[in-house]
């Protein structure tokens, strides 16, 4: 099931971008780019929700809606 998670991401004075999320505990991502960011992100959460949801305690992430706005970041 599709989950939304929300992520930060920071421009560091390196030239890197930084992903965190206050969603998922543990979840930091560090890429060249935002997209590549994102897609390691998208694995981090991936494989911390996987090890989570053993627990009795588990996220409470709301389910994908029929609709909803995302930015979509491109390079020019």
């Amino acid at each position: 099931m599709e989950r939304i998670i929300n992520i930060h991401i920071e421009k560091l004075p390196e030239g890197f971008y930084l992903a965190t999320s206050d969603d998922v505990q543990g979840l930091v991502a560090q890429g060249r780019t935002v997209v590549e960011t994102m897609e390691i992100a998208r694995d981090v959460a991936r494989r911390l929700l996987e090890a989570q949801s053993g627990r009795k305690k588990s996220l409470k992430l709301p389910p994908l809606k029929k609709s909803f706005d995302l930015q979509l970041v491109v390079a020019n």
